[in-house]
């Protein structure tokens, strides 16, 4: 396990894993092990494992599941690692709670249990009014009484903020906790014009080392890093190229990546080199199970995601959270449909080795 010290922000895919649950709320372990091991594609396809997450219903799950997830995809992660090289993957820990008390026994718990990371969306967490204070005070000083610590990532997420008229962290904010040694960068899941905002202010954030920004509406990439006049992605024409051009996001965050893992790094890959005809490929099969994901009720993506993987065989179940929107059966059929389709997309469009295999160990397994 590799300290403060030695870490440097991760680039590339981030799965923000979903939290697989038994009828009662409870984790299922062993399918909780076969997700990562599917997550990571024997290292074609995740680079990191975020657990515990949005995607993992942090805040409709009791604390001792999310801290068992947690636990569970980094001890799945270390024997993965044994046999990953050059490259590891490292488990980010979701530790977000209702409380500033229950977020920094999150944090105890993720550094014991062998996180690389932690990942705190502050404006979620009820009673924390200034968040630079709870940082420099509460996190710094429970990091520096552990006996290993271990680097912590912003996230900023207006649909989880506790307050609907403070919905996005300050650029002044991430510039005061970017100074402090442990925060290592932030996860953005916003518009493009919020993005905006904090890559421009990024190469102020920098004074102890890189800053890396991520992106958290995954499909904003095609557009943001697609070729237009002088080979510029659309955002960077918005704003001076010299400003811009070191401080583009380093990686993304996909919760669709469940289920297509290899897609998704293939979608990173191929736009951070500007291959416009296989962005347009990629686009096409990740666009289509993205619309899937709409029912009648409205957008239904964790409940679809744990179904998919559930069809592919990775899961035993599909059970949702208490409160997280469900699937009604004529909404689920459609799914399953419209699911079959996209995984026939995949295959025609995007191809080997780059669709996802359900038994991604070396050597073995099939294209779902």
């Amino acid at each position: 396990m590799r300290t403060l010290e030695e870490t440097t922000p991760r680039h590339g895919l981030s799965v923000p894993v979903v939290t697989v649950l038994d009828g009662d709320g409870g984790l299922l372990e062993e399918d909780q092990r076969t997700l990562v091991r599917y997550a990571v594609q024997d290292g074609r396809g995740a680079d990191v494992l975020f657990a515990a997450g949005t995607t993992g219903e942090w805040d409709r799950i009791a604390l001792p599941v999310q801290q068992r997830c947690i636990q569970v995809c980094a001890e799945e992660a270390a024997k993965l690692n044994a046999g990953l090289s050059p490259e590891r993957v490292e488990v980010w820990a979701g530790i977000t709670a209702h409380s500033a008390r229950d977020t920094l026994a999150n944090l105890e718990f993720a550094c014991a249990a062998g996180a690389d990371a932690a990942v705190l969306a502050p404006l979620s967490i009820g009673d924390v009014r200034d968040i630079v204070h709870f940082f420099s005070r509460d996190v710094g000083d429970l990091l520096d009484a552990l006996p290993r610590r271990i680097p912590v990532y912003l996230y900023d997420n207006a649909d989880i903020a506790v307050d609907p008229a403070v919905s996005h962290i300050r650029t002044r904010q991430v510039k005061a906790l970017s100074r402090l040694d442990f925060v290592r960068g932030m996860k953005v899941t916003a518009s493009r014009k919020v993005m905006g905002n904090y890559m421009r202010a990024a190469r102020n954030f920098r004074e102890r080392g890189e800053f890396g920004i991520y992106v958290g509406n995954a499909m904003t990439i095609f557009d943001l890093f697609r070729p237009r006049s002088g080979g510029w992605g659309t955002l960077v024409e918005h704003w001076n190229r010299r400003l811009l051009r070191d401080t583009l996001p380093i990686g993304l965050v996909a919760g669709p990546a469940n289920v297509f893992p290899r897609e998704w790094a293939r979608a990173w890959q191929v736009c951070r080199t500007g291959d416009v005809e296989r962005m347009d490929q990629v686009r096409e099969v990740l666009e289509a199970f993205r619309a899937g994901t709409w029912a009648a009720g409205g957008r239904r993506t964790i409940a679809c995601i744990k179904r998919a993987l559930r069809s592919l065989g990775v899961v035993t179940s599909d059970a949702v959270a208490e409160g997280t929107p469900e699937l009604t059966a004529p909404d689920a059929e459609r799914f399953d449909a419209v699911f079959e389709d996209v995984l026939a997309l995949a295959r025609e469009r995007i191809g080997a080795p780059w669709v996802s295999l359900v038994d991604p160990g070396p050597g073995g397994g099939a294209a779902p």
